[in-house]
């Protein structure tokens, strides 16, 4: 057996700083084998002393004196002294012995000789709660009648990678896909580890089933799904092959692979499987090249037909498709369009697309319809088909329609937040459907709002709003701390791009509300933001804790909802009361966080204030660009009571199916129509008491 000597070579210190002057003056160079070397500086050993004393001031024999992050330890003598060597690499020590607090002394800048004197250790027993019901709210007897975007899932964390280093960690869902499967909804989205399933639309449950292969894969990204008899196929975006995944029972989260790799570059892709049970796929993502389509081979998903061109954008003629945050950047880049999906109505082809990027408020989807599934398509009158640059959530764009258990359609979609990163996002889900006339629409006015949960055929151009008004807008806040310029107010502002939070995430921490009088408050939604969170991409062990009270006098509290021992991940919190509770003071107070500070970026509140509705909005008009038909400047006087403003518009009188909404505003820049398209524009005011009448539509040439 040969064996392996190691070799030690001790150089002279002024020849080795000589021979290799890129090494520390002080140090020898190790030989092991012929392999590598390795250089070991040689520092002269520093001690730290001292005498660690109890409460009484005697001495303590046996107490441990460490570093806090080194293995380096020492025992207390019978009078209390120590010897620790002090390598340099830590500064903060740290002493224990039983019985005692820890104590813990930063001693960068302090002498050799530290010395401690310990406290008792504070024994204080609490005997651990069960949340408790209250007759407003029941945790473990939930069954809210309304949902309120945007969707309260476990938005994952985005990966460790480039995107989260200039500014931290976030979380984002994107391109979501919704399908019914035997009854239940399972939503599909960007970068989530699994997906999540709901009865209702209202409460989400997530399955974990990563179809993710290697770590820097995304195999979920802008994906795909479409049931036939009783299996869900699935796949993700890919250019350079992906499986397609199947499952009979997808919330077992085991998906098996029906093929190991598509044959085409599926960007963006959309299946449909149309009522002869032929399939076909849409796909692409652009701002050069057009949206495609072909049919495939329902065995190994290879192209059946030719591929067709579907569509592209035309910004010089669709205001709502050209780049920006309000479609006001001819110059950086051209618009992208992508997110294709289709759905078929009475023999038509309605063939989605979202446009011009998703970090715009902009961000919408448009529709083309034909007689066949690959085409040729005809663009819509009625554009774009789903839009909400307005609001406490804005964006509604690369998303898909479906249908509900009783025969509504709705459509979800993208939602912009872009704060952290561009791809910062959310998930809104809007009632839609087909008019008589066979126009394609998403109802998004009120689509932040409290939403009725589909319990019946509903009528979706009238949408599904509860009645209930926003309480919150610019209400006054205090809170027990706040970090840097992150104030409390903006947890009362309706932008979800500013947060308040507090200097920790510590139980101790709180946000308190006057709503300037007793309101009738029907529902909550806590909006939590992401503030020195250090979690990156999906973990299972996430929830967030707190307890509400109310007052009606800022002194006497009540207890509210209580959520102390809750084990959800619920970064949008929705709690629908049983009843209403007529109060005028809120207070949050945090009990846990998945991670970082307690941070939110609204409290907001739901019911109706007592008085009169506010009154009909007076002088609305509409200014459309001479030099630009695309675009155009409305203006109105202020309605007295009112906190916002809903402007309706569309291609006829009995069309105003989009809205946009502004509050605290009395004008808006609008750059989205179409060139040669005349419009109908109309106004009601909102108020907390409830909203005005709806003014007589303008005739927009």
């Amino acid at each position: 057996m040969k064996k392996l000597f190691l070799t030690l070579i001790i150089f002279p210190l002024f020849c080795t700083f000589q021979a290799k002057a890129q090494e520390p003056e002080d140090s020898v160079i190790v030989v092991k084998g012929q392999v590598s070397d390795y250089t070991i500086t040689l520092k002269k050993k520093k001690f730290r002393t001292g005498q660690v004393l109890g409460p009484d001031g005697k001495p303590l024999e046996g107490a441990t004196v460490m570093f806090q992050y080194s293995p380096v330890h020492d025992n207390t003598d019978a009078k209390g002294m120590y010897k620790i060597i002090d390598g340099g690499y830590d500064s903060v020590m740290v002493v224990y012995y039983p019985g005692m607090e820890m104590a813990n002394v930063y001693v960068k800048r302090l002498g050799s000789k530290v010395d401690f004197k310990l406290n008792p250790q504070k024994t204080t027993s609490v005997k651990p709660e069960k949340a408790r019901a209250t007759e407003w709210f029941d945790p473990l007897n939930d069954h809210p009648k309304t949902f309120c975007n945007p969707v309260n899932i476990s938005y994952n964390f985005e990966p460790y990678n480039n995107n989260v280093k200039p500014n931290g960690s976030f979380r984002s869902a994107a391109d979501p896909i919704l399908v019914n499967y035997k009854g239940e909804y399972f939503l599909f989205s960007t970068n989530q580890g699994g997906f999540h399933v709901s009865k209702d639309l209202s409460h989400w449950e997530f399955v974990y089933a990563s179809f993710q292969r290697t770590p820097t894969d995304d195999d979920q990204c802008a994906p795909s799904a479409y049931v036939s008899g009783d299996t869900l196929f699935y796949t993700g975006s890919t250019y350079r092959g992906l499986p397609v995944w199947y499952s009979t029972d997808p919330k077992s989260g085991r998906f098996k692979r029906k093929i190991e790799s598509v044959s085409l570059p599926f960007w963006d892709p959309g299946f449909f499987l149309d009522d002869d049970k032929r399939l076909y796929m849409y796909y692409g993502s652009s701002n050069e090249f057009p949206l495609k389509a072909v049919e495939l081979n329902r065995s190994n998903f290879y192209p059946k037909s030719k591929i067709t061109d579907v569509m592209m954008l035309q910004p010089e003629q669709h205001g709502w498709e050209r780049f920006g945050m309000n479609n006001d950047d001819s110059t950086t880049l051209a618009p992208f369009t992508e997110g294709a999906f289709m759905n078929k109505h009475k023999g038509k082809y309605y063939f989605q697309y979202g446009a011009p990027r998703t970090e715009f408020k902009v961000y919408a989807d448009g529709v083309y319809v034909a007689d066949n599934p690959l085409g040729p398509f005809t663009y819509q009158k009625h554009n774009p088909m789903s839009y909400k640059p307005g609001g406490f959530v804005q964006g509604a764009g690369h998303g898909g329609t479906f249908a509900d258990n009783f025969g509504n359609y709705w459509h979800v979609g993208t939602c912009m937040l872009s704060l952290k990163y561009k791809f910062e996002r959310r998930i809104g889900i809007y009632p839609a459907g087909f008019d008589e006339d066979g126009t394609m629409y998403a109802s998004t006015g009120y689509g932040d709002y409290p939403c009725l949960t589909p319990t019946k055929a509903t009528d979706h151009r009238n949408g599904t709003f509860s009645g209930w008004m926003l309480l919150s807008y610019q209400k006054p806040i205090i809170a027990s701390s706040t970090d840097g310029d992150l104030i409390a107010k903006n947890a009362s502002d309706e932008n979800m791009r500013t947060y308040w939070a507090a200097q920790t995430g510590n139980p101790d921490e709180w946000l308190q509300m006057d709503l300037g009088a007793l309101k009738e408050v029907r529902a909550l939604q806590i909006n939590y933001y992401e503030h020195k969170a250090f979690q990156h991409n999906k973990a299972m062990d996430l929830y967030h804790q707190y307890r509400i009270s109310h007052s009606v006098d800022g002194q006497n509290w009540t207890l509210l909802v209580d959520k102390r021992d809750n084990d959800r991940d619920v970064p949008h919190d929705y709690v629908e009361f049983k009843k209403p509770v007529n109060t005028r003071f809120l207070k949050i107070e945090n009990i846990h966080m998945p991670t970082g500070s307690f941070a939110i970026s609204d409290f907001r509140v739901f019911g109706l204030a007592k008085g009169e509705k506010p009154e009909a909005v007076h002088n609305f008009k509409v200014n459309r660009s001479t030099a630009d038909q695309r675009n155009a400047q409305i203006n109105w006087s202020p309605s007295a009571k009112a906190y916002g403003y809903n402007i309706w518009y569309g291609v006829s009188p009995g069309k105003l199916y989009n809205c946009i909404t502004v509050n605290g505003e009395t004008n808006y820049n609008f750059r989205g129509m179409d060139k040669g398209t005349t419009y109908y524009f109309s106004i009601e005011a909102l108020g907390e008491s409830g909203r005005s009448t709806i003014g007589k539509a303008i005739e927009v040439r």
